[in-house]
């Protein structure tokens, strides 16, 4: 713009009032003041925007024209300023996550579900993904939190973690027995002769698994892979093979000896999951920075 803000606000309140002493006495500044700012960006544009008459001044067609156009972008401006206003009243924000299904299921939903009744005007996005796709999507902005196992820190992200988990494999009595008799398996040979159900090979949980696997040169001679966490669990209870799991997400099963662990020379070591994203982030979007001041807050 050849001309600053100001004298378009000076040009769109004469042209509300349509009365130069009028838009002095609104805007806290002398007719002369004014005047003399109207002259000003008349002489920027070239063109001549009020005429004056006996009760005061009227638009040209230029002016009009103007007008019509300022007083929209100041609407926008006054309708930002309310938003904002609004915003900062009842707590507005925004914030996507990028979580798995399992994770969503087993440990954010609670966490949700208390933040969501004490701050009902923060909007809530959850992207459900891999957590190798959250972590991407971290990297490229497109999501403000990860929710996921933490991985090695990570240059640039920030981590506050939630709870401990600990992989496990877990099965039925009854598969169990039934090896035993059809193909007579011994805890020596079972990972030889077993079916074992696990996630996709791109999966975190799955690799992490699979590293403590490796470095105590175990090998799974049978793999089924199965979409998710909650059908691994599900075909573990009708007796179709043994499932990798985590132990906190079968517990009542575990209890009730609906499944049963199965044992390992050494238990596989337990890992963190939590919550990821960009130190920045906290400072850029206030919901971002309360939620996890929240999280922080409600940590068991």
């Amino acid at each position: 713009m050849e001309s600053n803000l100001n004298l378009y606000y000076i040009f769109y309140t004469v042209a509300e009032c349509r009365n130069i002493s009028a838009a002095a006495k609104e805007l806290y500044i002398s007719q002369p003041a004014i005047s003399k700012a109207i002259s000003k960006l008349e002489s920027n544009l070239d063109t001549t925007l009020f005429i004056r008459n006996s009760r005061g001044v009227s638009l040209t067609q230029e002016g009009e024209y103007l007008y019509k156009q300022v007083k929209h972008a100041f609407v926008c401006i006054r309708n930002g300023e309310d938003r904002i206003r609004k915003m900062n009243e009842l707590g507005v924000g925004h914030i996507t996550i990028g979580v798995s299904t399992t994770l969503c299921k087993f440990v954010l939903l609670p966490y949700l579900n208390e933040y969501i009744k004490k701050n009902p005007h923060i909007k809530i996005k959850i992207c459900c993904q891999t957590s190798s796709e959250t972590i991407a999507a971290l990297e490229n902005g497109s999501i403000d939190i990860g929710f996921i196992g933490l991985p090695e820190k990570i240059k640039g992200l920030g981590s506050t973690p939630l709870m401990e988990i600990h992989d496990t494999f877990v099965t039925t009595k009854n598969y169990l027995d039934h090896l035993k008799i059809r193909e007579g398996v011994t805890e020596e040979n079972l990972f030889d002769r077993a079916v074992f159900m696990m996630l996709n090979s791109e999966n975190i949980s799955r690799k992490y698994v699979e590293h403590y696997l490796s470095s105590r040169h175990m090998e799974l001679s049978e793999i089924m892979e199965v979409g998710n966490m909650d059908l691994l669990i599900e075909f573990a209870k009708i007796d179709l093979g043994i499932a990798c799991v985590i132990r906190e997400f079968v517990q009542k099963e575990l209890d009730s000896e609906e499944l049963i662990e199965v044992s390992l020379e050494e238990a596989i070591p337990k890992r963190d999951v939590g919550f990821l994203y960009h130190q920045i982030t906290l400072k850029d979007n206030p919901a971002v920075e309360g939620f996890i001041s929240y999280i922080k807050e409600h940590l068991h």
